[in-house]
C-alpha cells in the first residue's frame, strides 16, 4: 500500500508535490514508514503568508456568532472522527491509545471552549471621571486581532497543543501559518482538511513542513504579528531573540517536582498518581513528574509504594488499551535518556528501578541519591526517568523545588492549609497543583511557566489576550 504523501496545505488546499524534497516519517513503535512529507520552499512560505494576510481580513470581519458556529462545527467533526484520530495519534507519535483518545477529547474541549469565548470575548467600559479632565466623558475598550500568527507545535501533543494555537486564533478572528512537528506532522494536515470542511475561510490555516533555515522566518518575517512556539528552550529563546518587534509566546518545558508531606493521606493513591504522572507516554510530557521529594518520616514507605506502582505499569504496544508507557518518539531520544541515566549512576546515583530497552521502548527508571548537577536532576529529561529524595521540613522542600532553571508546574501533597498557601506564595512556577501530580492541565486555565520554562500563557481565553490588542475609544459628551 503506498504511503500517504503530505504536501503543503496553503489557501485551503494541498499543493502538488512537484519536485520538492520529500522526508519520510516513521511510526515510533514499529519503525515502519508512516508517511512521506514534502518539504515546503521559501516561495511556498511566501504564498502561505500572503494567503494568511488575505484571510485575516475575512476572519476579523467575521461576526462573533459565525466564528462560534464554525468552532462548534469543528468540535462536532472531531467528535465524529474521535476513534480514527486516536488511532492516528497512537500510530504517528506512539502515544498509548487510551491516552491518545484522551488527547482527542481534550482537543474537542479546547475548540468548544473557543466557541464559547468567541461569543463573549470583548472589552470593557472604563470610567474617565477619575480625573477632572474626564468629567462628562465615557471610555470604551475593545480588543482587536493583532494580525497573522505563526505557530510551531511539538510532537508530544500534536493535536491538542496545536488546537491551543488554532482555536483561540479562530475565536479572536485571526489567521495562521503552522509548522507541525517533523516527527509526526500528520495530524496538523488532517486538521486543515477538517477546518476546511467546517467552513474556515481559505488561507486562515496553512501548514508547511519546513526545513530549519526556512522555518526561522516564522520568527523573523515582519508580516507575522505573533509567534506562538511550544518546544525546546534552546530553540524557543533563540526564536524570541530574532523575532524583532512581534509578540512571542513560549512554552518551553519543565523539570516538575512534587513534595509529599507526612499528612498527605492515602499513600497508595499518591504513589499510583506519581507513577502515572512520571511515566505515561514514556514521560514525554513537559509537566511529567521528574523529581519526587518526600518528607523523611514517610520517605521509605512512599518510595517503596511508588517503585512498586511504577514497576506495575504496562509498557510497549501503544495500540494495547492497557499500555501506559509507549515508545520514545525516536531512537535518538531513547539514546539520550539512556546516556543521562548512565551519567547519573556513574556520579553516584542509586538505581531503585532499572529501565530496560526494547527497540524504541524504554521501561521506567527510578533513581535516588542523584547529584544536583546530573542532567536527570537539573534538566528536562523528557523520558521515563524519575528521581526521589527526602526532605526534613516544608521550607526545605519548597526551596528544593525552586532550585531549578525551570518553573512550569509543581505538585504538593498535604492537607495543611498553611502549607498549601505557603507553597502557592513561595514556588516560582506557573501553576501549583495540590494533592495531585503536576502533570495535570485542564484546558481552560492559564498554562505556562517562568524562568526557562517560557514566556506568556496558553489556555484559550489567555491565548486570545495575546492574539489581540486593546483599543481605546473616548466619547466626549460635553460637546
Amino acid at each position: 500500500m503506498p504511503l500517504p504523501i503530505l504536501t503543503p496545505w496553503i489557501n485551503g488546499a494541498h499543493l502538488p508535490a512537484g519536485s520538492r524534497p520529500v522526508d519520510q516519517v516513521s511510526a515510533p513503535y514499529t519503525g515502519e514508514p508512516a508517511a512521506d512529507v514534502v518539504q515546503a520552499t521559501d516561495s511556498d512560505l511566501d504564498e502561505a503568508i500572503e494567503s494568511a494576510q488575505v484571510a485575516f481580513a475575512a476572519m476579523r470581519a467575521m461576526p462573533r456568532h459565525a466564528r462560534r458556529d464554525l468552532l462548534h462545527r469543528v468540535t462536532e467533526a472531531l467528535t465524529r472522527q474521535r476513534t480514527e484520530l486516536g488511532i492516528e495519534l497512537a500510530t504517528s507519535c506512539g502515544k498509548p491509545i487510551t491516552q491518545a483518545l484522551g488527547e482527542v477529547d481534550r482537543a474537542i474541549t479546547t475548540f468548544s471552549l473557543a466557541a464559547d469565548e468567541a461569543r463573549r470575548f470583548g472589552g470593557e467600559v472604563v470610567p474617565l471621571d477619575v480625573d477632572t479632565r474626564g468629567v462628562g466623558m465615557n471610555g470604551l475598550v475593545n480588543r482587536f486581532p493583532i494580525g497573522p500568527i505563526s505557530a510551531i507545535s511539538p510532537f508530544n501533543f500534536p493535536l491538542n497543543l496545536l488546537a491551543h494555537k488554532v482555536a483561540p486564533a479562530i475565536a479572536v478572528g485571526s489567521a495562521l501559518v503552522v509548522k507541525p512537528p517533523p516527527q509526526c506532522p500528520q495530524l496538523a494536515f488532517r486538521l486543515g482538511e477538517i477546518l476546511a470542511d467546517c467552513g474556515l475561510p481559505a488561507g486562515a490555516y496553512n501548514v508547511l513542513h519546513l526545513p530549519i533555515p526556512i522555518a526561522e522566518r516564522l520568527a523573523t518575517d515582519p508580516r507575522f504579528q505573533l509567534l506562538t512556539f511550544t518546544g525546546s528552550p534552546t530553540v524557543g529563546w533563540h526564536l524570541k531573540q530574532v523575532a524583532g518587534k512581534k509578540k512571542v509566546v513560549l512554552e518551553l518545558g519543565g523539570n516538575a517536582a512534587v513534595a509529599v508531606h507526612e499528612d498527605a493521606g492515602d499513600f497508595d493513591w499518591v504513589a499510583n498518581r506519581l507513577a502515572f504522572g512520571g511515566f505515561a507516554y514514556a514521560g514525554q510530557v513537559c509537566i511529567k513528574v521528574q523529581r519526587v521529594l518526600v518528607h523523611r518520616p514517610v520517605y521509605q514507605c512512599v518510595v517503596d509504594k511508588f517503585v512498586a506502582a511504577t514497576a506495575a505499569l504496562k509498557c510497549g504496544d501503544p495500540m494495547d488499551s492497557s499500555t501506559v508507557v509507549g515508545p520514545m518518539i525516536d531512537s535518538n531520544a531513547a539514546d539520550r535518556v539512556e546516556s543521562w541515566v548512565d551519567e547519573a549512576v556513574k556520579a553516584g546515583a542509586t538505581v531503585l528501578l532499572k529501565g530496560q530497552r526494547t527497540g524504541s521502548v524504554l521501561t521506567p527508571t527510578v533513581l535516588a541519591d542523584v547529584p544536583h548537577d546530573a542532567k536527570v536532576s537539573c534538566r528536562e529529561v523528557f523520558g521515563p526517568v524519575t528521581i526521589v529524595a527526602p526532605y526534613d521540613n516544608w521550607d526545605d522542600a519548597l526551596a528544593t523545588i525552586n532550585d531549578s532553571d525551570f518553573g512550569l508546574q509543581a505538585g504538593v501533597f498535604t492537607h495543611d492549609v498553611n502549607r498549601i498557601f505557603r507553597a502557592f506564595s513561595t514556588l516560582d512556577v506557573g501553576g501549583v497543583i495540590v494533592n495531585d501530580f503536576p502533570t495535570l492541565r485542564v484546558d481552560n486555565f492559564p498554562y505556562g511557566g517562568v524562568k526557562d520554562s517560557g514566556f506568556g500563557r496558553e489556555g484559550v481565553r489567555y491565548a486570545m489576550d495575546d492574539m489581540s490588542e486593546p483599543r481605546m475609544l473616548v466619547l466626549n459628551l460635553n460637546k
